[in-house]
């Protein structure tokens, strides 16, 4: 783990903050090089599929002309949701830290389980809590002034 890329993540879930969006930032290493990032842009975008993982996916993919992102670490500011969880898997993506774990239970079991070893793509190693008192100041923050509006 690197604090460096996370408080790039976390400089990114500021950017998607700014926007009024969820402030969920992502950043994906590969031997030791920033390859790609993405922050939330469901709302700017109107689609559900523009969480900053996937933004950060499709980057990456693009920059190394390969869908296979074997080797490559991404850091989160928020455990993935299931979709983003299936997605890094998909991808091959090695490596998961994440600051904040997901107070949902079940949605935490779910992506581990995603995570876990099988037949079709090898398992990902996950971290999660790396910096979570800053995360939950940023996402209660958020939740906050959106109540206010």
């Amino acid at each position: 783990m690197n604090k460096e890329y996370m408080d790039l993540a976390f400089f990114y879930a500021e950017k998607a903050y700014n926007l009024d969006e969820v402030p969920i930032g992502a950043v994906i290493v590969k031997d030791d090089k920033i390859i790609s990032y993405g922050f939330n842009l469901k709302e700017s975008n109107k689609s559900v599929l523009e969480h900053a993982e996937i933004i950060a996916i499709r980057e990456a993919s693009k920059k190394i002309d390969n869908w296979r992102l074997d080797g490559c670490s991404i850091y989160v500011t928020l455990d993935p949701c299931p979709m983003c969880a299936s997605a890094i898997k998909q991808s091959r993506i090695s490596f998961v830290y994440s600051a904040l774990e997901n107070l949902d239970k079940e949605n935490s079991q779910l992506i581990h389980k995603i995570f876990e070893n099988n037949t079709i793509n090898p398992f990902v190693s996950f971290e999660s809590n790396i910096d979570a008192e800053r995360s939950k100041k940023m996402l209660s923050s958020f939740f906050k002034k959106q109540r206010n509006k």
